[in-house]
């Protein structure tokens, strides 16, 4: 059975990471969760690319960290920060996507 990734994870964030990069941060409740989401690779680049719109070049790292049973993703930002164009320059509203993500775990 698929879980919203909202029932796993406690927070879930964005940030610019520079002018010209965005962070996604998806830390998750318990190590369980993290450690099944992990084993399985679940977030990847090739699903972020998926459910952002955009080439998977455009992904420079995914990251599990143990130590706080997170994954951080940097991508690039389509329009830098403060550019003509962008509408947030902070990057904090940037996670919506992650929102529709399910697991079966």
């Amino acid at each position: 059975m698929k879980q919203p990734i909202t029932d796993l994870a406690r927070v879930i964030r964005s940030k610019n990471a520079g002018p010209y990069e965005l962070t996604l941060d998806m830390i998750f409740k318990t190590s369980e969760i993290y450690e099944a989401i992990k084993k399985k690779q679940l977030i990847n680049a090739e699903k972020i690319a998926e459910i952002y719109k955009i080439d998977k070049e455009m992904i420079k790292g995914v990251i599990y960290f143990d130590p706080s049973h997170a994954v951080k993703v940097t991508m690039k930002r389509e329009i830098p920060s403060g550019a003509f164009g962008d509408s947030d320059i902070y990057g904090a509203q940037q996670h919506a996507p992650l929102l529709k993500l399910e697991f079966d775990i």
